[in-house]
């Protein structure tokens, strides 16, 4: 069963200097033209399939979906068409790239969501980071999305060139100004082989500073929650009901299936096999439960070259340790459903050696949620999450 779908826009009109993700630098309307019709012939053979029938979420990311313009709300109509149990419907938006009208036309072809890559409200910034648009469009952009009716997420990223305290709690102040109902933040990391990196060796860029963006992600917190968004998952706040049901199932262990170069697809072992032959997937091994793909050509399922993808396989007890570790990006954690399994999937005394560990190192906490009980990560393992999720993962050894 395939829980989300996500498909992968490979295009922007620039590459933002920190960058580091399968995209192209293209203003080629011929090419955007072939490939979103190449996707929708692939949603259709897979439509056909009922493939898709149990999707619940949807979303288009990249690189910059929006620089498709109607080629783009061609692509949101097919999907909405092939995928019938759809309840969310996400596109990624660059602002300078995204208008009103664009926004109407996608919220008349099914999409709800708008997810605006924003960053900064801080014109030097932008410059600095080398988006194409300025804050007065992102403005704009959120402003279109809103009248359209459209649910919006803005991500933030912190830790930036010349970003100071105060450019960031006025960047802050801004976004919740614009009236969004989620907010994610990100701080910035400099990629090898991305022109930040490349600055960063010839010292005309000093390293971000880690104190400095702990301090905006705390300030973040702090506000925001304050303006009634709240932390759900460890970089993503959202006012009640505009949590992103997509990004909930990365981290709550469902299946998800990913359509274009460089995206990613989770399907358990009973639905990969049913659709392997139909992606050109590989056999896996006997013991496999979970495979995780990646798909490393432009080809599509059905097309005459058969696309290529890297393959992990997990076990039962990979998954599993996989799922608490996940669980614990949440902030309701995880409940006992997860943790029986784990327990039996691992072994009770590991699984209890680690949660005595987050417990006692001040990482986690029990609470009640629902009447029923969850493990959740508390302020310090927010802070220190890597060392809370490692805790779990080392469980699959």
């Amino acid at each position: 069963m395939v829980d989300a779908l996500y498909i992968h826009v490979p295009f922007c009109h620039a590459k933002c200097l920190y960058c580091d993700f399968d995209s192209r630098a293209c203003r080629d309307r011929a090419a955007y033209e072939t490939y979103a019709a190449s996707m929708i012939a692939c949603l259709g053979r897979l439509g056909s399939t009922s493939a898709l029938a149990s999707c619940r979420t949807a979303y288009i990311g990249g690189g910059t979906p929006s620089v498709l313009g109607e080629r783009l709300v061609a692509l949101a109509s097919s999907v909405c068409m092939m995928v019938p149990a759809l309840e969310e419907f996400t596109c990624e938006a660059n602002p300078e790239s995204f208008t009103g009208r664009l926004a109407r036309a996608l919220a008349g072809a099914g999409v709800t969501r708008i997810s605006l890559g924003v960053q900064s409200f801080d014109d030097a910034e932008l410059r600095a980071l080398g988006r194409l648009h300025t804050a007065d469009k992102a403005r704009a952009a959120i402003a279109a999305a809103l009248d359209a009716g459209l649910a919006v997420s803005c991500d933030l990223m912190c830790g930036i060139p010349l970003q100071t305290e105060e450019s960031w709690v006025a960047t802050l102040d801004a976004a919740v100004g614009t009236g969004v109902g989620h907010v994610s933040i990100y701080p910035l990391t400099i990629e090898e082989g991305t022109p930040l990196a490349r600055k960063l060796d010839a010292g005309e860029l000093a390293e971000p500073d880690p104190d400095f963006q702990a301090w905006c992600m705390e300030e973040a917190r702090r506000r925001l929650i304050a303006a009634g968004m709240y932390p759900y998952e460890v970089a993503s706040y959202a006012r009640p009901g505009k949590e992103c049901a997509h990004n909930i199932a990365y981290w709550t262990g469902k299946s998800y299936l990913g359509l274009g170069r460089s995206a990613a697809s989770m399907l358990d072992r009973e639905t990969y096999d049913a659709l392997r032959t139909g992606l050109g997937a590989p056999e896996v091994a006997g013991a496999t439960a979970r495979i995780r793909f990646v798909q490393t050509t432009d080809a599509l399922p059905g097309e005459a070259e058969v696309p290529r993808y890297e393959v992990e396989e997990l076990s039962v007890r990979e998954a599993a340790a996989e799922d608490l570790m996940l669980g614990m990006r949440m902030s309701q954690g995880v409940g006992e459903g997860l943790l029986a399994h784990a327990r039996e999937a691992i072994g009770i005394d590991a699984v209890d050696a680690a949660i005595d560990e987050a417990l006692t190192r001040g990482l986690a906490v029990w609470e009640e949620l629902d009447g029923a009980r969850h493990l959740a990560p508390t302020h310090d393992g927010w802070l220190l999450g890597n060392e809370l999720y490692g805790l779990f993962w080392d469980l699959a050894a």
